[in-house]
């Protein structure tokens, strides 16, 4: 499989939009809710100069399987910014994507930004997502209830 991570645009926003509604995908990501005009307009901040977010597509074998970005975007005296990622197509699922995604996103954040440390919230029941974010160098620093679900937040320090 050759995965790669492309541009997006606000047509990738709708199919994310649609896609994400399944309701096995929304049980595994911690999102607020939002109207798809809320999305797009979301989406087209985040092209903005002085954006505090930036996010990427996942194709594998050239068609659009997922999303990965970055949000809180904070270039201050220690860089940082907090991460997320979704393969939308459930078959490829446990297949190694978004460890991989998730590499390659991280080089160029790290790169775009000057990063010095990468955060992301899991479910813990999500032991793909935790799998995900171990495999790419990222501890587990504390465990807390959003809206009531058990999660974690994970954290990468890099260069330092």
């Amino acid at each position: 499989m050759l995965m790669e991570l492309k541009e997006r645009t606000e047509e990738h926003v709708r199919i994310q939009y649609s896609k994400i509604r399944d309701p096995e995908i929304w049980a595994m990501i911690p999102m607020t809710e939002k109207t798809l005009d809320q999305a797009i307009t979301d989406y087209r901040r985040t092209l903005l100069p002085g954006a505090s977010s930036y996010g990427r597509t996942i194709y594998v074998d050239g068609v659009y399987v997922g999303d990965i970005w970055c949000y809180g975007i904070d270039p201050g005296e220690t860089p940082n910014t907090m991460v997320g990622y979704c393969i939308l197509e459930k078959a490829l699922w446990g297949k190694g994507i978004a460890t991989e995604a998730l590499m390659l996103f991280l080089q160029d954040v790290t790169e775009r930004y000057c990063l010095r440390t990468v955060g992301g919230v899991v479910y813990c029941s999500n032991m793909a997502s935790i799998r995900v974010m171990e495999k790419n160098g990222f501890r587990k620093m504390e465990e807390f209830a959003e809206e009531g679900i058990a999660s974690a937040y994970y954290q990468k320090e890099i260069g330092l």
